[in-house]
């Protein structure tokens, strides 16, 4: 899955051991030696001069492919010289003995030892180790948004910047996410309802459970903002009888979701639109899914976002939002000029859950229902993580090889997120009462069994 070095190591420095077949003369210290004295975990890394250092049998190795490698991690802030150096292919992740490469556990790795956020005096160390070298330029991987892009207080979030920013991320190839989404084309996190269960089968019973959530009844208008590929739209017209509108900000969606709606022959019932929700000028819904879209809307939008939603829902309806949130109201999820915000979701932002129930309430929404779905998205991200594994040879031959690496890091990453509570996922259902109050609330859930 990744490049081999184009040299590989003539020394150890680090150990006693002969390793079969080279020869144990000339040890001098080099790259791998000023690399790994910053690192404390179970690594091995192996440099561009031929240096070899940290156990022979570590389960990870990183492999220095040259100079550039040195110059991101050095000159860049926190993880994004590491991303730098792993899209550019200055250097490589490898899992010996499990091919392809396990991005999950050499990514694990690389976390627990810090090596994507080598404080100022690591930097220093590694300068010394090896010289103003270490300082030279090395040009920016065109995957990368222009730090005049990836964000901006005053313009991110209007409609044009939006749109831009969604088809940064969503427009790259519709094959591409089959092969990594599976059947369901479901981008947003799966529930599953055991351990065991297939991706396919989590996708499902997260849109049935998001029907179930809001009472859909046939005959009832649907409202699905940030559709997707539509799924939503075609779960909740099939299995539940609606009419439903699904509205997303990517050309290659709606075409995709269109052509799909046509052969399983529900064009009657249901479309897919490209525009942006605040677009939309129908009003009346008896229900509004919304999964898997504030991440993009920014946290100074969530206002007017409620308040659109609750003006487009009628009395008595109800509004489910799932989405990404911090794991706290302080602390901030996506770094601005990180990983994520220049190579995955430009502009985009995390609120905590309290942010998003105070700002529905104020628009006159009424919280009723609320719960924290996080291991799922891990299960889901590994899943996905697996699916780009298995199809690794087409995927670069279909979006290039910086690409994919942009997806292996950034999945392998996420799941490492969801799993330590950095970040989570809130489903919140609401309803709009009516004037007198009545909500049309079961007096307990009816969407568990």
């Amino acid at each position: 899955m990744t490049a081999n070095p184009t040299t590989r190591p003539t020394s150890d420095p680090d150990t006693t051991r002969e390793q079969p077949g080279l020869p144990t003369h000339n040890r001098r210290p080099g790259v791998a030696d000023a690399i790994v004295q910053v690192l404390d975990g179970p690594l091995r890394v192996l440099g561009y001069d031929g240096s070899a250092a940290g156990p022979v049998d570590a389960p990870v190795e990183l492999i220095i492919n040259d100079k550039r490698a040195i110059a991101y991690m050095v000159r860049a802030p926190g993880e994004l010289g590491f991303a730098r150096a792993y899209v550019s292919g200055a250097m490589d992740v490898r899992t010996p003995g499990i091919e392809p490469t396990d991005h999950y556990r050499g990514l694990r790795a690389l976390s627990d030892d810090k090596v994507a956020s080598l404080t100022w005096r690591q930097r220093l160390r590694v300068l010394r180790a090896l010289g103003p070298a270490a300082l030279s330029k090395a040009p920016v991987p065109p995957q990368e948004v222009g730090a005049h892009r990836y964000f901006d207080g005053m313009r991110a979030h209007l409609p044009g910047r939006a749109a831009a920013a969604i088809a940064h991320h969503y427009d790259v190839s519709n094959r591409f996410y089959e092969w990594v989404l599976g059947p369901s084309m479901a981008y947003t996190c799966a529930v599953y309802p055991h351990a065991d269960a297939s991706l396919e089968e989590a996708q499902s019973e997260k849109f049935d459970l998001v029907c179930r959530k809001l009472d859909l009844q046939p005959g009832m208008r649907l409202l699905d903002i940030g559709c997707g590929w539509g799924g939503m739209v075609m779960h909740a017209v099939r299995e539940y009888g609606v009419t439903a509108l699904g509205v997303t900000l990517s050309k290659e969606q709606t075409a995709w979701g269109n052509a799909r709606l046509e052969s399983l022959g529900l064009t009657g019932d249901a479309e897919i639109r490209h525009a942006d929700y605040r677009t939309v000028t129908e009003t009346g819904f008896d229900a509004i899914s919304s999964i898997g879209i504030t991440e993009h809307i920014g946290i100074r939008q969530i206002p007017s976002y409620a308040a659109q939603l609750a003006a487009t829902l009628r009395p008595g309806g109800r509004l489910l939002n799932h989405c990404i949130t911090r794991a706290d109201e302080e602390t901030k999820a996506i770094e601005k000029r990180g990983f994520i915000a220049r190579y995955v979701f430009p502009d985009g932002e995390l609120p905590g859950i309290g942010r998003l129930a105070r700002e529905f309430q104020r628009v006159g929404l009424e919280v009723r229902h609320e719960e924290n779905l996080r291991e799922h998205y891990a299960m889901t991200c590994a899943a996905w993580n697996d699916n780009l594994d298995a199809h690794w040879d087409e995927a670069v031959a279909e979006v290039g090889q910086a690409t994919a690496r942009v997806w292996a890091a950034y999945l392998a990453g996420s799941r490492i997120s969801f799993e330590d509570n950095q970040i989570q996922l809130h489903q919140i259902l609401t309803v709009k009462p009516e004037a007198d109050g009545t909500s049309h609330m079961p007096l307990r859930p009816t969407w568990v069994s």
